[in-house]
């Protein structure tokens, strides 16, 4: 059914094909189509533009105009059938940046952990796909899906000498700073990855400085913004590589 409602529209003319806005845009409306960003069915937009503040050359707004409603039932149908879709592909999909680097692949870890850290030769790859930052994540990868979520202050990866053995055996993860880089953009991203993909857990494992702790609350805001209802907790680590614990917190 159609009425006047809120719905993105896209300047082609603007548009630079970055797919910023499409990484954002937790129903999927938004695919790169000849290197230009556009809506695939106005049903599978909410209107209110989650994409708007990711594009650097200001090509969406919000208008109002005659379309069909949105179809959340529509909306869950697509992501499923994108999920799949990129998980039956026989090569890795590459990101709406374009950039092979960011091609996203769910990977094959090399072993269990069953066996024991001391008697292996070297130490195993757990990490189970690709990328792992978390502003080239978008909840439409198959292997956030219902998963196990770690969010990794990138520090963490040096000072923890048995990262993959701790944090990575049969989870997903992304990693990023929360002193160095836009803090407010990685609390939209995993909101966006909260409310797409709804994994089952969030553990934050940051490092014993103060400012690293930002990631914490980082991550209750994004599970606030989402509006999801997920087991948050959280792993300090000391700058030595001591591991402090697992702690439960709650969202206030």
């Amino acid at each position: 059914m159609k009425s006047t409602r809120k719905i993105i529209e896209i300047d082609e003319a603007k548009c630079n094909g970055c797919g910023k806005c499409i990484l954002s845009c937790a129903e999927g409306a938004l695919r790169l189509i000849d290197g230009k960003a556009r809506l695939v069915e106005d049903f599978y937009c909410d209107g209110l533009g989650a994409c708007i503040g990711e594009c650097p050359e200001g090509a969406l707004k919000i208008i109002e105009r005659d379309a069909h409603d949105f179809d959340e039932q529509a909306v869950h149908k697509h992501l499923h059938a994108e999920s799949d879709n990129a998980s039956s592909a026989l090569k890795p999909t590459v990101m709406a940046c374009g950039c092979p680097s960011t091609a996203m692949q769910t990977l094959k870890p090399q072993t269990s952990i069953s066996e024991p850290y001391q008697t292996r030769q070297e130490s195993p790859s757990m990490l189970g796909h690709w990328p792992v930052k978390l502003q080239l994540l978008g909840p439409q990868a198959p292997f956030l899906q219902a998963a196990d979520l770690v969010l990794l202050a990138d520090c963490v990866a040096v000072a923890c000498p048995d990262l993959h053995r701790r944090f990575l055996n049969g989870k997903a993860v992304a990693i990023g700073c929360p002193k160095l880089d836009n803090l407010d953009a990685h609390i939209e991203r995993l909101a966006a990855i909260l409310k797409g993909a709804k994994p089952k857990s969030l553990t934050v494992a940051h490092m014993e400085v103060p400012c690293c702790s930002a990631f914490a609350q980082a991550a209750q805001e994004a599970i606030r913004r989402a509006g999801v209802d997920i087991p948050l907790s959280r792993i300090v680590i000391k700058r030595d590589g001591t591991v402090l614990g697992d702690e439960r917190f709650s969202i206030v």
